[in-house]
């Protein structure tokens, strides 16, 4: 119980330890990969120092009395436990062999004919078209063995895709000629071609609407400028040149909706909706720069150089004239929309704020402009009739320039919001959200964004957290489950093993792609403005 000896001065004593030490040396042994041995626990003491030796020594009856523990702990046998783990395979920066690719795709980059591919392996797969279920898709290590031996070398299969491209690139170039030619045909002898679904979008909606606006504010502006070059006026300058303003425009709008119609290609897949937009943004420049420049650029010169107005007889009949059909057509606008009538500013606010195309915003708000803008001429015009200060006339030429900058910044802001993507209201995306985590199969929903594309369409992305048991089970209850235990209990080694494991575990991953498919039929159903949907797996 003695452990060491403390020396101060020339006194020399033992201090009693109240800790015996017991040292317990067992044998370790680590099996490498090669399947030796090696032995630890034997330390070595070639360099202990003379401290560790009277340690060791003061130990060693403590080690002799504890010498039966020691050889009942080393007869202990030892377990060791092995992992078994499978092979990790390298797959390499590119591995095509297990992609699948369509029939079309095949003849196209491959060369090769259709008769060519009856030969080859035939995969069903879930189709990623609404109208079809499942589709036909090969293997694309099959589709390269086949072309090499039709063609014999890559070489080969290279020059005869060289020489496809020049020859596409040659059918472009004729095609454009064709076309041109026939382009020239249709104006010297007249087209023939019955009426197309774009020109037919002039006759109903929007469309009927912006032809008619065009219609009535070409006669305004002719009927205007006369009045103007008789009477001087420079309202009646700003209401010709409101008109101009809005036949030009809504002229951009009639294009506008013509190019809209056009059906998507491989260039614009979401189609060509946005062409309303844009001639929306340009018409509220147009009429910014034409309407609201000119009206202040008169109006200004008006108040700096004053001079006598003649007879406002005819300009007051012409006006009259032009409320009378402004008007009147912006109650057409307003029955067409079927909107209830009441106190006139909020009518047309509530079909702006409710109508989701822009062609209607654009020509509610030059019709509701052009009637306002009609009575600040009249009123301005009536009170230079009645003191003969001419500067009611140019300060009513400076009013409608206002009005028409305050519809253009209007139109522009809405338009841009537009075109940049603008989120849906909250309420309808949160009703997306709820609809979408009410489903069983559902865990969590995150990075939720829904984008309008305008024309009543939005565009819906969610990233989805799937629960996996209830994948599992989905795909669990379509099988046989007695013979999906007579498959479980055949297996016998890794191999078998893997084997079930890589059939069963794509198979679930074709349940979890029928699961998106589902929720995205699901949601467009339930929400017709929904026209495209991506669901991200996270």
């Amino acid at each position: 119980g003695w452990q060491a000896s403390v020396k101060s001065g020339s006194l020399s004593c033992f201090l009693p330890c109240h800790r015996l030490p017991v040292q317990l040396t067992s044998q370790v042994r680590v099996y490498t990969s090669n399947g030796q041995k090696k032995h630890l626990g034997s330390e070595d003491t070639k360099g202990s120092t003379p401290e560790e030796t009277l340690h060791k020594a003061g130990t060693g009856r403590q080690d002799k009395t504890n010498a039966g523990q020691k050889q009942s702990v080393l007869k202990e046998p030892i377990q060791v436990k092995v992992k078994a783990v499978l092979k990790k395979r390298e797959y390499g920066p590119k591995y095509t062999k297990n992609n699948f690719i369509t029939g079309v795709r095949a003849i196209n980059e491959f060369c090769l004919k259709s008769s060519d591919l009856d030969q080859l392996r035939k995969i069903k797969r879930r189709s990623p078209h609404d109208d079809t279920e499942t589709f036909t898709v090969y293997l694309r290590s099959d589709v390269e063995a086949k072309s090499l031996e039709v063609w014999g070398s890559p070489e080969a299969l290279a020059r005869e895709r060289k020489r496809r491209k020049e020859a596409e690139i040659k059918y472009r170039e004729k095609l454009f000629r064709n076309q041109r030619l026939l382009w020239e045909y249709k104006e010297f002898f007249g087209n023939t071609k019955p009426r197309s679904s774009a020109a037919a979008m002039f006759f109903k909606g929007p469309g009927k609407v912006v032809m008619v606006a065009i219609c009535i504010n070409g006669l305004n502006f002719f009927f205007k400028l006369l009045a103007w070059v008789y009477t001087g006026s420079a309202s009646m300058f700003s209401e010709a040149i409101h008109s101009l303003a809005d036949t030009c425009n809504q002229a951009l709008l009639a294009l506008g909706i013509s190019q809209s119609a056009r059906t998507p290609d491989p260039s614009h897949p979401y189609g060509f909706t946005n062409m309303r937009y844009i001639a929306s943004l340009i018409s509220g420049v147009g009429i910014f720069m034409m309407g609201a420049g000119l009206s202040w650029y008169h109006g200004i010169i008006g108040l700096l150089h004053p001079h006598p107005i003649e007879s406002l007889l005819w300009a007051y009949c012409i006006l009259a004239g032009s409320l009378v059909s402004e008007g009147g057509m912006q109650l057409q606008e307003l029955f067409l929309f079927n909107n209830v009538f009441g106190f006139f500013f909020f009518v047309v606010v509530y079909a702006v704020v409710q109508s989701h195309d822009p062609s209607t915003n654009v020509v509610l708000l030059e019709d509701a402009a052009a009637v306002l803008s009609v009575a600040i001429a009249a009123t301005c015009m009536g009170l230079t009739s009645l003191t003969g200060n001419p500067y009611y006339d140019s300060v009513g030429s400076l009013g409608v320039g206002t009005l028409l900058g305050s519809v253009s910044a209007f139109l522009i802001y809405t338009n841009t919001e537009a075109l940049l993507g603008r989120s849906i209201q909250p309420e309808r995306l949160q009703r997306l959200t709820e609809l979408l985590e009410s489903d069983a199969v559902v865990r969590a929903i995150h990075d939720v964004k829904a984008t309008d594309l305008g024309m009543s369409k939005v565009r819906f992305k969610a990233e989805v957290d799937f629960d996996g048991r209830v994948v599992t089970r989905s795909y669990l209850e379509k099988q046989d489950i007695e013979q999906l235990l007579q498959e479980i209990q055949q297996v016998k080694n890794l191999e078998e093993l893997e084997a079930f494991m890589l059939k069963h575990g794509e198979n679930i991953i074709d349940t979890l792609g029928a699961e998106v498919d589902r929720l995205e039929k699901d949601l467009k159903q339930r929400n017709p403005d929904v026209r495209h949907v991506d669901l991200e797996i996270l």
